[in-house]
């Protein structure tokens, strides 16, 4: 997992790095006896780093709490003891992405006064962020919810109504600016993106991450936008 879970609320991350495991603390003389426990939070984060992490795996083999604690050197219990279920480290992963991808979405219609490059802009981060996070595109795709509890496909697909909506209003500016006619149908428009965007996320997935969801992305926003 390239994009760094830093929190599971409050504002996005940014940061490209790799996944960053605990930070040591510095140790005094009792060092050889005993290491000092994570702060609070550190293990919450690292349970969520380590769930992505498997989650990249192309086999897609369905991930349980007992795989996830033995990949972590802890018991299921220490698991409960930071989330009350599965389905709530999923929603903490569901959150990072939410908080990723809609911060992004608000910077670059900050940045970008242009309609038609706002929306090249976001499908753009769309799948980047797809490509350099494999194991939450599954997540995206909704592969790795496959038997999970239902209200994580639910935020999914809340999720992906919101980044329509912002397409929508992407495209609502450059029709005002003269890039589509005045009667151009702007939400059949957004929805061909959207599916679009989709349709490259699920080919990353189903290929084993081999196929990058931008491989022909110019080509694409040229059939989409032209």
């Amino acid at each position: 997992m390239n994009q760094t879970i830093a929190q599971e609320s409050g504002s996005p991350a940014t940061s490209q790095a790799g996944s960053v495991g605990l930070v040591e603390p510095e140790l005094g003389a009792d060092a050889a006896v005993a290491r000092k426990r994570p702060r609070p939070g550190e293990r919450r984060i690292q349970i969520l780093q380590t769930l992505a992490g498997m989650l990249e795996h192309p086999r897609g083999e369905k991930i349980t709490t007992a795989a996830l604690a033995a990949r972590l050197s802890v018991s299921e219990a220490a698991l409960y003891r930071h989330f009350a279920s599965k389905a709530q480290m999923f929603e903490g992963l569901i959150a990072f992405i939410e908080q990723t991808v809609f911060g992004l979405v608000n910077q670059i219609t900050l940045q970008e006064e242009h309609g038609l490059r706002q929306t090249q802009a976001v499908v753009r981060m769309l799948l980047s962020f797809a490509e350099k996070n494999p194991g939450m595109t599954r997540v995206l795709t909704g592969e790795a919810l496959v038997g999970e509890h239902e209200r994580l496909q639910e935020r999914i697909n809340q999720m992906v109504d919101r980044i329509e909506a912002s397409l929508r209003q992407c495209l609502k500016v450059a029709v005002t600016q003269g890039a589509f006619p005045g009667d151009a149908d702007i939400t059949v428009r957004a929805a061909l993106i959207m599916a679009s965007v989709q349709g490259q996320w699920h080919r990353y997935a189903k290929s084993g991450f081999r196929k990058l969801p931008g491989e022909y992305i110019d080509g694409q926003l040229r059939v989409l936008l032209g």
